[in-house]
């Protein structure tokens, strides 16, 4: 008989979380969530149901009325701002719907800046950020600027730069919201490809069932928390 394997450690938890908005309409309450290193868990929701917000609890930009965020078993509520901002600087990477490029800085440079964050020798945080630029199917381009790319071309941008530093939760904001449907479903499959090959655990918010079809789960968001979806 097999050994059994013990299940895999949860790197992001997330317990009987509530929010409202500032007009006191909840968006949720009880919300629990675990997440394993690896894990591709996509979260659905229209416009207006706290997709974006329930991001923003999760990496420490903003605290729940009740419950708990707990990454790598660290309760985010014990940290100061300090603490929660290292830990976003050197655990979890983001990519958004309006990508977020700086205009004024060559592709590598943009890629390189969370390894910067981190006090990387400047030589070495470049070659990096010149592998994932290959890795995304931008080989040769880092001395580009963004004012040279597409759409398309820029979320890859992102997606290196979101990976560079080899974080161990990817935050995924609509990321495909600004393209066409065969763009968006290129750079969802290479998102896919990055974040599985690097072993993240990665949470994907989106409207879009095209690119939450790339996910190993589908839960959608509710006021009374998240709902599995089947088939």
């Amino acid at each position: 008989m097999p050994p059994v394997r013990p299940p895999e450690p949860a790197l992001l938890t997330l317990s009987g979380l509530a929010k409202s908005t500032p007009a006191g309409r909840v968006l949720f309450a009880g919300l629990d969530l675990t997440v394993t290193a690896g894990e591709f868990v996509a979260v659905m929701g229209e416009s207006g149901v706290g997709k974006s917000t329930l991001l923003n609890l999760i990496a420490g930009l903003d605290l729940p009325e009740a419950g708990q965020v707990r990454i790598d078993g660290v309760a985010l509520e014990t940290l100061d701002d300090d603490a929660r901002t290292l830990l976003r600087r050197d655990r979890i990477g983001f990519v958004f719907q309006a990508f977020h490029i700086l205009p004024h800085l060559t592709l590598a440079q943009n890629v390189a800046l969370p390894l910067a964050l981190q006090h990387a020798p400047v030589g070495e945080a470049l070659a990096r950020a010149t592998q994932e630029l290959a890795a995304v199917g931008l080989d040769g381009r880092g001395a580009d600027y963004p004012r040279q790319l597409s759409g398309g071309e820029l979320q890859r941008v992102a997606i290196a730069r979101a990976l560079a530093h080899r974080p161990a939760l990817i935050l995924a904001d609509e990321p495909t919201g600004n393209l066409d449907p065969e763009t968006a479903r290129r750079v969802l499959d290479l998102f896919a490809a990055q974040v599985r090959g690097l072993g993240a655990a990665t949470i994907l918010v989106t409207h879009s069932e095209v690119a939450a079809a790339a996910a190993d789960r589908v839960l959608t968001l509710t006021p009374a928390g998240l709902v599995a979806r089947h088939g």
